[in-house]
Parts: structure tokens; sequence; C-alpha cells
């Protein structure tokens, strides 16, 4: 059985949530908040873990049957919610169900260790709201608690229109059952309703260091990476294991496609546009995303060159990467990736 990935790093975090477990005084109800990839899930799986074991208060012994359970994702009272697409049935029950089966299967999914930020399309609509609800007042299958962890909570759909899903989510976490321990994670925590974000108890998750995403990609990949792409990940990650996997399935694929366009922009429009147009306008969000990273990696590599040599273009280099790390940015949300690089590329072209 596939079980998860060992943590890297957070090993001052993961002290003090030790404590906290030990002493009986985690919280019922938390937001776990950091930046994408730096491991928000996996250090509240890690939580979960501790909540469900069976050697008692404390961090998790790691080799009881409750933490083997979770430990393969197959503990029947951890229910972990991921973003999913919208559920296409017409009866709320179905939708429901349809919820139900989509969470499981990117739950399977992830059962290697290892997964890739959902697409921008996917979210945690009414239907997910509805099912956790119901979860919640289900008596714990296995032993005296249950755990939910909800990744990815900026992507919570309870707008004006959706208040029955916006006042069941409030409802279990202003009053969540004895037996019950709900986590959120997010990247963008001001994308929450400040209602919810006021009956959680934030914990911050920091970036890890290089040496530390070093060792997961040397000692958690198969084959393992080394030399000049261990160092490009190291580098294109900034403290995110999840960062620095993005795109590995071409391992070389986003740096090279990165170089073309960055090669095309300094010959002018007629060289950039065809690979402008090449870029699907809505699917392959993960490569876009991995293409931007790669960009901007180039960039500054380029940018402390500059400075380095103190050439007069050191300027338009940190404008350049700046107009790279605004466009990832507005690509988490739901934009057109196409137009997006079509901009980017116009304003690049008077920097580099």
């Amino acid at each position: 059985m596939m079980s998860l990935r060992p943590i890297y790093g957070h090993r001052s975090l993961l002290d003090r949530l030790g404590g906290a477990l030990a002493s009986s005084r985690f919280p019922q109800a938390t937001l776990f908040v950091g930046a994408p990839g730096v491991g928000k899930q996996r250090v509240a799986l890690w939580v979960a873990q501790g909540l469900l074991c069976e050697a008692g208060a404390g961090p998790p012994c790691g080799t009881c049957n409750a933490c083997r359970q979770v430990d393969g994702l197959g503990h029947p009272d951890l229910h972990w919610f991921v973003p999913i697409p919208r559920p296409k049935a017409g009866d709320p029950d179905k939708q429901v169900d349809e919820a139900r089966e989509s969470v499981g299967q990117a739950i399977e999914e992830r059962r290697s260790g290892i997964w890739q930020r959902p697409d921008g399309l996917s979210s945690h609509a009414l239907a997910s709201v509805r099912l956790l609800q119901r979860s919640v007042w289900l008596t714990p299958f296995a032993g005296e608690r249950k755990v939910f962890v909800l990744g990815d909570a900026e992507r919570l759909v309870v707008q004006q229109a959706s208040q029955e899903a916006a006042n069941a989510l409030l409802k279990v976490l202003e009053e969540p059952p004895s037996d019950t321990t709900v986590i959120l994670t997010a990247s963008d925590p001001h994308a929450l309703l400040p209602t919810i974000r006021s009956r959680l108890v934030t914990i911050r998750v920091p970036r890890v260091t290089d040496d530390d995403v070093r060792a997961f990609l040397t000692g958690e990949l198969d084959p393992p990476l080394k030399g000049k792409t261990l160092e490009q990940r190291t580098l294109l990650a900034e403290g995110s294991v999840g960062r620095a996997l993005r795109g590995l399935g071409d391992a070389q694929g986003p740096e090279r496609a990165a170089g073309a366009l960055l090669d095309a922009i300094r010959q002018g429009a007629a060289s950039w546009l065809p690979l402008v147009l090449a870029q699907p306008p809505w699917s392959a969000r993960g490569e876009f995303t991995s293409r931007l990273d790669a960009l901007a990696v180039a960039l500054r590599r380029e940018l402390e060159d500059s400075v380095a040599h103190q050439t007069p273009d050191t300027r338009r280099r940190m404008e350049a990467l700046r107009r790279v790390e605004a466009t990832r940015e507005a690509a988490q949300g739901n934009v057109n990736p196409q137009l997006a690089l079509a901009t980017l590329a116009g304003e690049l072209e008077r920097l580099v």
C-alpha cells in the first residue's frame, strides 16, 4: 500500500504542534496558512494522525494501526476534502453523491504521497460543503474522534448566492461536535469570508530550507534528481517542495519552454506570437504556471548577473521579474492563460 511521504523541514512547527497535542490544547477549528506547496496539507495530516493515534495524546507514534491507516489515507475517521470539479447532477442529493465520488477519486490519486495543485476550475462547491456538514455529525467509526482537513480552502464557493453553504460551514466551525477537529489550509486566507476566518485559530506554515528541498528531491523521487537539474529545481522551489515538483513529468520541459519564449520575446512579436497562440486558453494550467516559474528562474539568474557586473539594465530586469511573478499570481485565479501570456510577452519585450 502506498503511503504519505515523510515531512521534510518544519521541525520547529511540528514540535509546537506536538506540544499542543500532548497537552490536549490543539484547537477544534484551525487555519493553516502559507505559500503554495510548503506542506500545509501534509502538516495537517500529521496533526490528524496525532489526534487519531492509539498511543494517546501527543505526536503520532507512527506505528499503531490508526497511524498506519492515516499514512495510507485509509482511516475511516479522517475526512480529507480537496477541490473537485463542480458536480453536474441537477438533484441536490445526487450532487452530494457525485461530490463524494469525486473527492474519493482525488484522494485515491494522492495515495502516492505526491500530488499537484488542482486545476483552476476545481473548487469546494455547495455539494462539497453539504457532504462535509453531513459527515461532521456522524459518530466516529473506529475511535473516539474524527478529523476533517479542507485543503485549498480559499476555493470555497460561499458567496452571497450560496448562503446555505456559508451558513452550514459557519455552523460547523462555530459549534463543532466535541469529537470533531476541523483543519482548513489556504495560501490566500483573505480569500475566505471574514466570518469564517474569525472562527479559526490561524497557524502559519513557513517555507523550508534549500537543504530540505534537496533532501526531498533526492530521497523521495525515483529516479532521484541530481546535478544541474537538482540545483535548478531547488532554486525554483524558493522553500516550497510543491513548487519544486511542478512539471516534473518532463523535468526539462518548462525550462526549455521558458528559454524558447525568452529568446522569441527578444526577437519581437513576430517570433513570440506563435508561441503564445500555442498556449491552450483554458486547460494545462499546471504546465502554464510551471513555464512561468521557469521563466522567473531564468530572469532571476540574469538579474543576479546584472547586479554582480553593475550593468545599466538592472532596473529593467527587476521590473521584468516582477511582471512574471504578478502574472503567475494571477494564474492561480480564473484567468485565460493564453491572454495572460500574450500580455506578459508584450510587457517583457520592452524590458528584456
